[in-house]
């Protein structure tokens, strides 16, 4: 099965939200997916609840939301209203991350864990059979355009091999440094989810370019 593609809102043009979404949606992508930066957990800020509400009216995608934020269990609901499909979260933040969850089973949508580069793979598994998506850091979050870390294959061969001891169902998504060739090595591993940056969004053909992602 050919991995989903999720644009990141972080690389689009600012000028043109709406048209960058919809241009990336005609192409063949299946998930939006949108950074949300506090200046605190990760030393960046982006959007607020507005603006997901504003992408929502134009777009049918997946929002898969990422709080990284510290206490995400403060902001999840308004994303919820907002139109988010899936609240994703950082176990590394001083949330809690149980009444995120909670709060996304009461509200039917998507619960999702992102872990950073240093943290291990099963450090949080407690947490994995109630992901829907289990989101593996190749970069440091806070900031689009960075090198892919090669390490990230093998995090998410090990991604894939704790779903199967786990018995769960989470898709295992990437982000960070996705192009033609760090895709490849990606799929090899067994993701499910391409999140696809700064080179999707500069394509001049984004189509194609979701093409060749996916082989």
């Amino acid at each position: 099965m050919k991995p989903i593609i999720s644009p990141s809102l972080l690389a689009a043009k600012s000028d043109n939200l709406g048209n960058a979404v919809s241009l990336v949606e005609r192409a063949g992508a299946q998930y939006l997916h949108i950074d949300i930066m506090d200046g605190h957990f990760v030393p960046n800020l982006s959007f607020g609840p507005h603006i997901v509400d504003g992408i929502r009216n134009v777009s049918k995608l997946y929002f898969d939301v990422h709080l990284m934020i510290e206490h995400p269990e403060k902001y999840a609901l308004p994303f919820i209203k907002a139109g988010a499909d899936c609240i994703t979260v950082h176990p590394e933040s001083s949330g809690d991350i149980k009444s995120v969850i909670n709060i996304c089973k009461d509200n039917g949508v998507g619960f999702g864990m992102a872990i950073k580069p240093k943290t291990p793979v099963d450090k949080f598994k407690h947490y994995y059979n109630d992901c829907e998506i289990l989101l593996i850091m190749s970069i440091e979050p806070g900031f689009g355009g960075q090198k892919f870390m090669p390490d990230a294959v093998g995090w998410i061969a090990e991604a894939k091999q704790l779903r199967d001891e786990l018995g769960a169902a989470y898709k295992i998504s990437v982000d960070g440094g996705i192009n033609v060739e760090t895709a490849k090595l990606c799929i090899g591993a067994g993701v499910n989810i391409l999140v696809a940056g700064t080179a999707l969004f500069n394509s001049n053909d984004p189509k194609g370019f979701i093409d060749q992602l996916i082989g």
